[in-house]
């Protein structure tokens, strides 16, 4: 994979854009998807629920108007509970997939409760069975139609700690979102999974991190939100996760999927043009362009 081929894709939550409520000031879909494209990233996400159009062709129509391609999108749905069939909800989401040509679901196990500062429920050995069964149905009910289902570990969900991920690496054969923000304070290191798991991992998405601030939400003394306005992830590059190493070692595994710019991000009001979100975001793509132009120069 060289520079020029190297797949970098965008995120709405980069610019701020959230499903949890109260999160901030909420950009255009407009805005948002011009700046991407001017930062070269022919990609991104879908976004929250509401973000893009709910219809699937009206979901494509903007995609196009902006020259932007379908990655596929983050998507929480609760898994563990035996009287819930995440099913149907899948499905329709994934009528918006086949409109837009998106071909990779990325699932986030919800907890059921509101926002991800809660204190979540632990899960027993028949909530991990009703888990890992929802699981591989939504994969199976996801490759019918061509779209590759990963699973997120992501902070206040039910795949949060080393624990979890270990135990949906030996309880299951789903492949892997790898968050560097989301897996290093969940106690996973993002730099060792990506060399010793690399063919399990399908998708990405990149932050860097300020392990002070990770580390006090880690402990429980500030709040996830907090740590995020306190300025827990930094542009690519600039922090204390070694990212460098993580994109290396999954380029030169044949990795093919996407680098996502996936930066929790909270915003008080409209940036100025250039600014802002923008500014962040260009610092990470040209990192992620340089890393791969120094293995091509290896």
């Amino acid at each position: 994979m060289s520079s020029a081929t190297v797949k970098i894709a965008g995120a709405p939550i980069s610019w701020g854009v959230c499903e949890v409520p109260g999160w901030g000031h909420q950009m255009s879909p407009e805005r948002v998807l011009q700046e991407m494209a001017e930062l070269g990233l022919g990609a991104t996400e879908f976004g929250p629920l509401g973000f893009l159009p709910v219809e699937p062709a009206e979901r494509a129509e903007v995609l196009a108007a902006h020259g932007m391609e379908a990655v596929g999108g983050f998507f929480p749905i609760v898994m563990h509970q035996a009287d819930y069939d995440p099913l149907p909800i899948i499905l329709k989401e994934l009528e918006s997939y086949a409109a837009a040509g998106a071909k990779t679901l990325v699932l986030s196990a919800d907890t059921g409760l509101d926002g991800y500062d809660t204190k979540r429920p632990e899960l027993d050995e028949a909530g991990w069975n009703v888990f890992f069964t929802n699981l591989n149905r939504i994969q199976v009910a996801a490759a019918a139609q061509g779209v590759k289902a990963v699973l997120h570990p992501h902070v206040g969900t039910m795949v949060e700690t080393k624990a979890d991920v270990m135990a949906v690496l030996e309880g299951s054969n789903i492949d892997f979102c790898l968050d560097t923000g989301h897996m290093i304070i969940g106690g996973t290191d993002p730099v060792e999974f990506a060399a010793k798991y690399a063919k399990r991992v399908a998708h990405s998405h990149l932050k860097d991190v300020n392990l002070a601030i990770a580390n006090r939400v880690q402990s429980g003394e500030i709040t996830y939100y907090q740590g995020i306005l306190e300025g827990m992830y930094v542009p690519l590059g600039t922090g204390d996760v070694d990212v460098r190493s993580i994109v290396r070692n999954l380029i030169q595994s044949g990795f093919d999927g996407w680098f996502v710019l996936e930066q929790d991000n909270v915003i008080n009001g409209e940036p100025e043009a250039g600014q802002g979100p923008f500014a962040e975001a260009k610092q990470s793509v040209d990192f992620i362009r340089s890393v791969a132009k120094e293995l091509e120069e290896e």
